[in-house]
């Protein structure tokens, strides 16, 4: 079992940048599928990116080319770089593990907004 807790969000202006982190602790980290999702204020949670083991990425359409899904295996961590922010982005992000189950952690709000 995997417990994760996210932070690093907050309040930015459009344009502006965050980087978000989630620390993993319980089990083996380097062996889970890590990621990024988010829910927007009356939506369904969405994809934002996710990251294999073997460090093939995917990314939502709508951030390609403006966020950044890393992670470092030696400190249990998973990191989302967010630039060119833009109002839309504004939701709630979550950081997932995946193995033959998926673990979410808490949740951080990202508010974009002038």
């Amino acid at each position: 079992q995997v417990q994760l807790v996210d932070s690093g969000g907050g309040l930015v202006q459009p344009g502006g940048s965050l980087r978000l982190s989630c620390v993993a602790s319980g089990s083996i980290f380097s062996m889970y599928t890590m990621g990024w999702y988010r829910r927007a204020p009356g939506k369904q949670r969405e994809l934002v990116a996710t990251l294999t083991t073997g460090g093939s990425t995917n990314y939502a359409d709508s951030v390609k080319g403006r966020f950044t899904i890393s992670r470092d295996n030696a400190k249990n961590t998973v990191y989302l770089q967010m630039n060119s922010l833009k109002p839309e982005d504004t939701a709630v992000y979550y950081c997932s593990a995946q193995l033959n189950v998926i673990y979410w952690g808490q949740g951080t709000q990202v508010t974009v907004s002038s």
